[in-house]
């Protein structure tokens, strides 16, 4: 055996030292950098039974910040921010169209662009539809909304605009 200084007891010292406070750090902060899966807005929402999806109207799912409904036996989710600059969208039960409060854009059940400085329809989701029936819409995935043009429903305006006057 050879014998050690006090200066090689130490520098030796402090590299062990060193090294495991590196590793123990390594080890505590490596759960940061798995994946985890994601619940919520932002992955995979779970909006109710297919069955209860309604065909004339639209329900409102707070976890996945938008709507879903029912057109021709589809079932679609639509965020609810508005393409133009970002405001919610409520759902006008009285004119049965979705108005944009903060700059009067206006789109139909679908989400397709009515009126307004919106440039295009309402963002989607992608849906399935579970086993269980059970709606899917993973919120993790944005679909831009359709470009301006021809509706592809059929439905008018019901009564009066929320955000006006206007009548049918």
């Amino acid at each position: 055996m050879r014998e050690i200084n006090r200066r090689e007891l130490l520098s030796n010292a402090w590299k062990w030292g060193f090294g495991l406070i590196g590793v123990a750090g390594l080890v505590t902060t490596a759960d940061m950098f798995k994946p985890r899966a994601v619940a919520g807005f932002g992955g995979i929402v779970k909006a109710g039974q297919a069955s209860d999806v309604p065909t004339t109207d639209v329900k409102a799912v707070q976890a996945m910040r938008g709507y879903v409904t029912d057109v021709k036996d589809e079932i679609v989710a639509l965020s609810w921010k508005c393409p133009h600059l970002g405001c919610r969208v409520p759902w006008c039960e009285s004119s049965g169209e979705f108005e944009c409060p903060c700059h009067g854009s206006k789109y139909n059940r679908l989400g397709e662009w009515r009126e307004g400085p919106a440039p295009r329809g309402m963002d989607r989701y992608p849906v399935t539809i579970d086993d269980n029936g059970i709606v899917e819409v993973d919120t993790s995935t944005v679909i831009p909304g359709p470009p301006h043009g021809p509706e592809t429903i059929n439905e008018p305006l019901r009564g009066p605009k929320c955000g006006g006057s206007e009548s049918a």
